[in-house]
């Protein structure tokens, strides 16, 4: 059964603006479904309205059984326990005037999720999930690099455990040699803590490593979609080709 279903999504902004155009998708759970596309394809947008950050102008989205197109503020609440998003830059995504401890703990508080007592042991073991040790509780952004940034990102994403985790390129802003590291510590949390993952990316290498599916979005129209070993080495459609040939071989 599916954990996520987007069914018919569209996005306009204007007459001749639509952004998204008729996308259809499903991910199980404990799967990672990539989406792949150039830059300005849709896949942010798509994001925001699977999270229901953004309205679509048609279709729906369900998770986990429930509707989160047109969601009421309690019902969206709810939802967002087991739905997190890690975003692309990782310093824009921390308020720079609160400590870690505070950042990572902040979902607890809104949620009232544990005792408060409760609070600073659970964020300090989420932190060594992600590959920090607990010197990191008291210092601020700017004191890390940026892949220590993105791992502060991915622990507040896992602080309320949720099921699936919206990844739109969490590691685009990082070096490459960082941004490996971080792809193998998402593949390794989800081994974990049986996440599933919608991962967004402009990287067919990445997208094929981390992912169980593969859909090709060009212009806001899905083209393509299938297994990710399978539709790697016979695509069908020639846009899909093109982002496999501009991929640099050794």
């Amino acid at each position: 059964m599916a954990l996520l279903e987007a069914r018919g999504l569209s996005k306009q902004y204007g007459p001749d603006a639509r952004v998204v155009d008729d996308v259809s998708f499903s991910i199980a759970e404990g799967e990672t479904l990539g989406l792949v596309g150039e830059s300005g394809s849709g896949k942010s947008t798509i994001a925001r309205m699977v999270l229901g950050l953004v309205e679509p102008t048609s279709g729906e989205v369900i998770f986990d059984g429930e509707s989160v197109t047109g969601a009421a503020a309690r019902e969206m609440r709810a939802l967002r326990r087991r739905m997190q998003v890690v975003f692309q830059d990782p310093f824009a995504a921390l308020n720079p005037r609160m400590r870690v401890k505070d950042l990572v703990a902040e979902p607890l508080l809104i949620h009232k999720a544990c005792p408060a007592a409760e609070v600073r042991p659970k964020v300090t073991e989420m932190l060594k999930a992600v590959g920090l040790d607990e010197t990191a509780l008291e210092r601020y952004p700017h004191e890390f690099s940026g892949g220590q940034r993105q791992r502060v990102n991915i622990a507040r994403a896992l602080i309320l455990r949720p099921k699936m985790l919206v990844l739109d390129e969490p590691v685009s802003a990082l070096d490459v040699s960082v941004g490996a590291q971080v792809i193998n510590l998402l593949r390794d949390l989800q081994r974990d803590f049986g996440l599933t993952y919608l991962f967004i990316s402009h990287s067919m290498p990445l997208v094929r490593y981390l992912s169980t599916r593969i859909a090709v979005l060009h212009r806001g129209k899905l083209v393509e979609e299938g297994p990710s070993l399978e539709l790697c080495a016979a695509p069908r459609e020639a846009y899909t080709r093109s982002l496999l040939e501009a991929t640099p071989s050794l």
